[in-house]
């Protein structure tokens, strides 16, 4: 089963969508109505941080999430569950140099796990005003994908399965997959 939290996003149903797909179980959990506890009970092979509306420390239960197991089971971020990923090592998540609602950019990444087989450079979808700030970047976490303008749009944790994609692989106009 796949643990999904919803960030209280409009794009989280996407997300839950594209993962039903691919023929997993996916429980979908508001980040305050559940606990670490809960989280422990249920045994999620794996957890999705969903994208939202403010900033990690708002997220509710995301970044004691990403804490508490993410030495253990493979942890996706998607925008804001990617920025929650930098804020959790310790890292600072700052306004981006410029808003990006609903904009495309092209990302060159490095070919590694969740980006093997994509096409490189290719085109993502943006939907965010604050990024992960390149200039405290944890020394767990290594940059992974970024744009031409060099603003990071991807982290993978060195040692843990856990990986951030700051853009929105879920949006129907991303033209290079879900």
């Amino acid at each position: 089963m796949i643990l999904l939290i919803d960030n209280y996003d409009s794009f989280t149903y996407n997300l839950y969508h594209y993962l039903s797909e691919l023929g997993a179980t996916v429980k979908v959990c508001l980040n305050n109505k559940i606990t670490l506890d809960e989280i422990e009970a249920l045994r999620p092979e794996k957890i999705v941080i969903s994208p939202g509306p403010c900033t990690p420390k708002e997220a509710g239960i995301s970044c004691d999430t990403i804490a508490r197991f993410g030495a253990r089971i493979p942890i996706l971020g998607v925008c804001l569950g990617h920025q929650a990923i930098g804020a959790a090592y310790g890292g600072a998540i700052v306004r981006a140099p410029s808003v990006m609602h609903g904009k495309l950019s092209d990302v060159t990444h490095d070919s590694l796990t969740i980006f093997r087989g994509v096409k490189n450079p290719f085109a993502a979808m943006r939907y965010h005003s604050l990024v992960i700030d390149p200039n405290n970047l944890p020394a767990e976490l290594t940059v992974s994908a970024r744009t031409s303008g060099d603003i990071i749009m991807a982290v993978r944790h060195k040692k843990f399965p856990v990986e951030g994609v700051q853009f929105h692989p879920e949006s129907i106009l991303n033209q290079d997959g879900k």
